[in-house]
């Protein structure tokens, strides 16, 4: 079975997008994929003030097969794990990237994590 880690929003989500990613999970499960989905598979109340978040983030990152993202340009979250996923892929360990919300994601002018993400789907 393959492993899927979803880099998402948690916190500051919205009824509406929360609503379509978990969606978007429930067809990834279906299907067959085990996903980690950092709102329901990560422990959020961290007494540590997210360290142990960061690490079990990064550890169900690096042990996927596969990561894809639902990119919110304003999850900080988000940044970090997409962080991870180019560290991982520093060490030689390589990784399907799908954006999730690809219709949703337009490119900027110069540089931005955003036109990065597009860069990174069209491989």
């Amino acid at each position: 079975m393959k492993k899927i880690f979803l880099i998402c929003p948690v916190r500051k989500i919205d009824k509406e997008t929360l609503k379509k990613i978990s969606a978007y999970v429930k067809k990834l499960e279906k299907k067959g994929f085990e996903v980690h989905w950092p709102l329901r598979d990560t422990k959020q109340d961290d007494p540590t003030g997210g360290l142990q978040i960061c690490l079990t983030n990064s550890q169900a990152l690096v042990a996927a097969d596969e990561v894809h993202i639902w990119y919110d340009p304003h999850s900080q979250g988000s940044v970090f794990d997409l962080g991870v996923y180019f560290g991982a892929l520093a060490c030689g360990k390589k990784k399907k990237f799908v954006l999730a919300n690809a219709n949703d994601v337009k490119a900027t002018k110069g540089k931005s994590f955003t036109n990065v993400i597009l860069s990174l789907t069209k491989k």
